[in-house]
């Protein structure tokens, strides 16, 4: 089988982000016609319906999910493999390698980049989106500097860390569901018999276990028939109709068309969102760019 080529999983992307062909080709800068002759072509190749089309609305399948997903992750290895060769080129100071979850692009990251760019010009960036175990593989194995992840984590205790986000959860909720019109906190019994959409437990189990805590505590059991590994895409599935989610609150700056939030009455814990780093790297090899990157971090967090 032929695999893809690089501007068929841009052309992919960006209709899967805005479910609408017309926006898509727009922001790509070509007319529609070819971009869904396009998609309709990667879907032959593959032997895979991605998206599903009616006269109003066009949703991903959960094929479609699973491919933006690794579509998302390759096209960004690419530019940060470009970030890298270009930084090489033009003599920059150093280099930071960090890791980061979806999550934290919707919550601390923009602003603790641009803030540490102001300070130290000189010093690469080079960011790779992770899930939270690889991130915790890659730190322990020095191919990270830094790891914005989400715990538990295998090899916790060989890590040093900071809280640098602590997340409230919310319901997202297709903007035609019954419970999408409503105003003030949604209580989580509201949501029993629903259709869930989730990350899979061994991605993300500190989220996992607080949203089937919150199920159980409500009185009953998640039924959970669409997974996701990453965040965005969960909100895709449930644009699309597919189940409501609970979701961190952060999410809901990502602002994808036909989702609306409402934030969980109930009490419940936080989630964490760790910046960490291998015990004792910061004081030795990653030298003054990772420990003024921490020392920045922590006044972020103040």
């Amino acid at each position: 089988m032929n695999l893809p080529e690089l501007w068929q999983l841009r052309y992919f992307i960006a209709v899967a982000e805005r479910l609408h062909f017309g926006r898509a080709a727009a922001a790509l800068h070509i007319s529609q016609p070819p971009l869904s002759r396009a998609i309709r072509a990667l879907e032959t190749q593959l032997g895979v319906v991605l998206l599903a089309r009616s006269r109003r609305r066009v949703e991903l399948t959960p094929e479609g999910a699973r491919f933006l997903d690794e579509a998302r992750r390759i096209e960004g290895q690419l530019e940060r493999a470009v970030a890298e060769l270009r930084g090489m080129a033009s003599g920059e100071r150093g280099r930071l390698r960090i890791g980061f979850v979806s999550l934290a692009d919707y919550g601390v990251l923009p602003g603790l980049l641009k803030a540490y760019k102001a300070s130290q010009p000189g010093i690469a960036l080079a960011l790779r989106e992770m899930l939270s175990p690889e991130q915790a593989a890659a730190l322990a194995a020095g191919e990270l500097d830094f790891g914005l992840l989400l715990p538990p984590v295998a090899g916790a205790a060989d890590l040093e860390h900071i809280v640098v986000q602590r997340e409230r959860f919310v319901a997202a909720l297709p903007s035609r569901h019954r419970l999408a019109r409503g105003g003030g906190k949604l209580p989580m019994s509201a949501l029993a018999g629903e259709a869930f959409v989730m990350v899979p437990r061994d991605i993300a189990p500190g989220l996992y276990d607080i949203v089937t805590a919150l199920a159980a505590r409500a009185g009953f059991s998640l039924n959970v028939t669409q997974e996701a590994i990453q965040m965005q895409t969960v909100v895709s599935l449930v644009s699309s109709g597919l189940g409501a989610a609970i979701v961190p609150g952060s999410l809901a700056n990502l602002g994808r068309r036909g989702v609306v939030y409402r934030e969980i009455a109930d009490p419940h814990p936080r989630l964490d969102l760790w910046l960490a780093w291998r015990r004792g790297a910061a004081g030795t090899g990653a030298g003054t760019a990772a420990r003024e990157f921490i020392a920045l971090a922590r006044r972020t967090v103040r």
